[in-house]
């Protein structure tokens, strides 16, 4: 006879290959009887660095991860990574233990409710259903796309369940697909706008990603000659980058946002086109016809003219499929355009000579000259955020990781890293994070470390201060000794969990990635560089923010 808790983890592990957590009373028994499958689990030093790392893997992998935690204190430290999943639409499942069915001790919380008021569920396993109530949760999990509580009672955890049987598979809704003649008739219209664009412009966002729409999308800017972009969650979905813009909104280059607003036609796939991707409404002309393609129920932005429900890759495809009937040609605008130096973002000043301190715009292109190809970029958030998504390109969606954003949080990119680690067993993990997140993160510093090994390197951009706080607040006066910090020495805090650490004063103290990347991965260790930047320099993204919030 299995226990309750095998039963649960027998259950789990038919649909997931790994487990990220930290262990206590609550979920003890899980982990044991975990430890008698093949999912493979992986130990972080905070419970909200458990769930940070399912979110990052099933962002760099696609796969369901499973996340746990013991009760009450350990459940509680999960919410802000719970709530940024709820957000950025992840799918996972939180295994946590719970009080007992006989009432809460004095210790005890209600956790539903806390879990309900981030806008995650909860479903409690009992005796003679763990194994059911599991495969309920996985389903609800990847059907809505949302983060998941699965509860264990404390005092159910080791109680006999039954025998252990074949798990049930989850039931999942079909492709959204345009249907019924009015749908029919939208796609045959649109295809005809599109035919008839002189300067035709496609942006997809994640929800294209999610599609697998990526050579569909490739088809559609063939047949009609667009130029193309992403969002910064997108960024290497379309397969022909000759002819693409890279990232909108703020991390966008200034000469490819102001060719996107020649555009006469604008067909957007998958976005949900937010402030910062709409550049607070200014990322298309007045003029340009803007058609939205989503599985929402209506359109997300007022500048949308047109909207079509449905899957990005199907009404890609029909839309080729619409041109070819209607003979429509491409419309030559992108082979019009040199795109290469509307792409160029500001190579900074090497340092600044206000605080003779290094300009981030010259740090993060160079690191991006050193970076090995094959990478996967995380992202804490912070005003330096867009560093890396201007100077670090990659070369898929499933390979620039921001967990926090959603949310508005830092302090989530250090345990980002094992995610990505276990979803990319090959690829370099770049970690990108200001020292505020990283002071908040510290204690899966050492996790980040042990997990990704001679494949992590972490950039600190140090400036001794919350940037964009100090950027927004501070210009308009506020006082900013709360915005400081000490600086901190983190090329010290690697060393002491085993990483190499190098503080990078001038741009000639990078060149020991240089040297790291030749290396062979089994014989050099975690690297972190600890940017001495300059605070005075503020991303093309935040002078955006600063002047719609002091109009």
């Amino acid at each position: 006879m299995a226990t309750v808790s095998a039963h649960v983890a027998h259950a789990l592990s038919a649909h997931v290959d790994h487990v990220f957590g930290l262990m206590g009373n609550g979920n003890a028994a899980f982990l044991d009887a975990l430890h008698d499958t093949e999912t493979a689990y992986t130990a972080v030093r905070h419970e909200a660095g458990a769930v940070v790392a399912a979110d990052a893997y099933h962002r760099a992998s696609g796969r369901l991860a499973v996340a746990t935690a013991t009760y009450g204190a350990g459940f509680t430290n999960t919410l802000t990574a719970l709530a940024e999943a709820v957000q950025a639409h992840i799918p996972l499942v939180l295994v946590v233990g719970d009080g007992p069915t006989s009432g809460p001790r004095a210790w005890d919380v209600d956790q539903i409710a806390l879990a309900s008021a981030v806008g995650a569920r909860t479903y409690t396993v009992g005796r003679t259903d763990a194994a059911t109530t599991a495969v309920i949760a996985v389903e609800h999990a990847l059907n809505f796309r949302v983060p998941t509580v699965l509860a264990i009672p404390y005092d159910v955890s080791v109680r006999e369940g039954g025998d252990l049987h074949t798990p049930s598979e989850p039931v999942f809704p079909p492709t959204t697909t345009p249907a019924g003649p009015f749908a029919t008739q939208v796609v045959a219209e649109l295809a005809e706008v599109l035919a008839g664009a002189r300067r035709p412009f496609l942006l997809a966002g994640r929800g294209a990603w999610l599609a697998d729409a990526g050579e569909a999308l490739g088809a559609l800017a063939d047949a009609t000659g667009a130029i193309t972009a992403s969002t910064a969650l997108a960024r290497g979905i379309f397969p022909d980058a000759r002819y693409d813009l890279g990232v909108t909104g703020g991390f966008g280059a200034a000469g490819a946002m102001d060719l996107v607003r020649d555009a006469d036609v604008a067909v957007v796939f998958g976005a949900s086109l937010n402030q910062f991707t709409m550049r607070f409404g200014e990322l298309f002309a007045p003029g340009t016809r803007v058609v939205q393609v989503d599985v929402g129920p209506a359109a997300t932005h007022p500048h949308v003219g047109a909207y079509v429900r449905g899957d990005a890759a199907v009404v890609a495809r029909a839309l080729v499929a619409e041109l070819e009937a209607l003979g429509a040609t491409p419309s030559g605008w992108r082979e019009s355009v040199d795109l290469e130096p509307r792409r160029a973002h500001d190579p900074g000043v090497g340092v600044v000579a206000a605080d003779g301190r290094l300009d981030p715009r010259s740090v993060a292109a160079r690191i991006g000259e050193l970076l090995p190809a094959d990478r996967v970029v995380v992202s804490d958030g912070g005003h330096f955020i867009g560093w890396a998504n201007m100077y670090w390109p990659v070369a898929a969606p499933d390979r620039m990781l921001m967990v926090g954003t959603a949310f508005q949080s830092i302090g989530l990119g250090l345990p980002s890293v094992p995610g990505a680690a276990a979803a990319k067993p090959d690829a370099t993990i770049v970690l990108s994070t200001g020292d505020g997140g990283a002071l908040m993160a510290l204690a899966d510093l050492e996790t980040a470390v042990r997990t990704a090994g001679g494949r992590g390197v972490a950039v600190v951009w140090n400036d001794a201060a919350y940037g964009a706080e100090v950027h927004l607040y501070g210009l308009q006066g506020y006082a900013e000794a709360p915005m400081r910090i000490p600086e901190a020495d983190f090329a010290g805090l690697a060393a002491a969990v085993g990483a190499e650490g190098v503080v990078v004063r001038e741009l000639a103290d990078l060149d020991r990635l240089a040297t790291w990347t030749a290396e062979p991965v089994d014989a050099r260790r975690f690297l972190l560089l600890d940017c001495r930047i300059s605070g005075s320099v503020i991303a093309p993204y935040q002078h955006e923010i600063i002047a719609v919030n002091t109009r």
